[in-house]
C-alpha cells in the first residue's frame, strides 16, 4: 500500500466555500481512480503550532505504487490540481508531497 500525504499553504483570502469545493473535488476522485482506497483532510488543528505556515492537508491511501503512478497524470487529478494551484500561498512553495509504502 502507497500513503500520499499532501500539505498545503492555503492563502488567507481563499473564501471557505472554495477551500470545500477544492476538498469534496479531492473526495471525489476516490470514485473516479482505480486503486485509490481512501481520502481524509482538513484545516490544521493542532495546539502545537507546528505546521510551519501549512494551513491543510490530506492523506490518500492507493493499493499500490502503480495504483498512485496511474493517479499522478490522470486527467481527473488534473483537474483537481487546476483548483488547487491558483490558491496556494508561494505557488509550489506552498506544497509537500510526501509518500510512504506500508
Amino acid at each position: 500500500m502507497i500513503t500520499h500525504v499532501v500539505l498545503l499553504k492555503i492563502r488567507s483570502d481563499v473564501p471557505p466555500k472554495q477551500i470545500d469545493s477544492i476538498f469534496a473535488a479531492l473526495a471525489g476522485l476516490k470514485s473516479k481512480i482505480p486503486g485509490l482506497l481512501s481520502f481524509s483532510g482538513g484545516p490544521y488543528s493542532s495546539p502545537e503550532g507546528l505546521h510551519k505556515g501549512f494551513t491543510h492537508g490530506f492523506v490518500m491511501t492507493f493499493t499500490d505504487a502503480k495504483a498512485r503512478d496511474i493517479y499522478l497524470p490522470h486527467p481527473d487529478h488534473e483537474v483537481v490540481k487546476a483548483m488547487v494551484l491558483p490558491v496556494l500561498q508561494g505557488g509550489l512553495d506552498g506544497v509537500v508531497a510526501f509518500d510512504y509504502a506500508s
